[in-house]
């Protein structure tokens, strides 16, 4: 989508910290013991008293208000019996609908005692992102995201998954510009227009380059098998750099 008016982004706005508030409760409410069918019911309460909607379950009819993956899923985890135990490194990832607008965002959690390994994979992936959204602007090759992040992760001794990209989003959950590399991409020639609304969401990892199947139709696990963080904020393209709609309490 890319927004016309402020009726528009005032709407995308809404539901950017409608998502990114329900985020922050669950990272905050991540338990030792608890299910992730229980940190799944968390958020969509949140969401649902809010007047939003969840987007995985509305959109593709996946089984849950939200993703949750631990450890070795590297995405798309379904919530259900599975107990969130000390040291798990669990991914949520929120979306939502409100008023025909939607917003996306999701983190890492790391659940102590971990590792210092560990705490660093956490406290870099989310500098990945931010390395990305720096580059956002109109006028810019969507290609210097990738780049930029690619430069990051090579510096600090971590890989990329590559086949799970950024897409636009706002008027659907997935949208045009779809499959926009968080690492580098030659072939990458579009611009990033003003007004334009998509994610950044790149998953660093301890030496993961791909996402598989499981064995259901969900779930996607790390290939090679290794431990891989996702952090991913909505952010809109202006002449004056990213503005970023999922920020928790704005």
């Amino acid at each position: 989508m890319t927004v016309t008016n402020e009726d528009e982004l005032a709407a995308l706005k809404r539901i950017g910290r409608i998502v990114a508030d329900t985020l922050e409760l669950m990272g905050k409410s991540i338990e030792p013991g608890m299910t992730t069918l229980e940190l799944d019911g968390i958020g969509r309460r949140y969401m649902e008293a809010a007047g939003a909607r969840p987007a995985p379950e509305l959109v593709y009819g996946f089984p849950g208000a939200t993703c949750i993956s631990v450890n070795e899923e590297v995405a798309h985890g379904i919530p259900g019996a599975r107990r969130i135990m000390a040291g798990d490194l669990v991914n949520v990832d929120v979306s939502a609908e409100m008023n025909g607008f939607f917003s996306d965002t999701g983190a890492s959690y790391a659940v102590p005692p971990v590792t210092r390994a560990v705490e660093r994979l956490c406290k870099d992936g989310r500098r990945a992102m931010w390395t990305g959204l720096r580059q956002v602007g109109a006028d810019k090759p969507l290609s210097c995201i990738g780049h930029a992040i690619g430069v990051f992760a090579k510096k600090n001794g971590y890989t990329l998954v590559r086949n799970l990209a950024s897409h636009g989003v706002g008027r659907s959950l997935h949208e045009e510009p779809t499959e926009i590399a968080t690492w580098p991409d030659q072939s990458e020639r579009r611009i990033m227009t003003d007004g334009l609304v998509f994610t950044v969401e790149p998953f660093l990892s301890l030496g993961a380059e791909f996402a598989e199947d499981g064995d259901d139709p969900w779930t996607l696990y790390s290939e090679p098998r290794a431990l891989t963080v996702q952090y991913e904020h909505t952010v809109v393209a202006t002449r004056s750099g990213p503005l970023v709609l999922t920020m928790a309490g704005q």
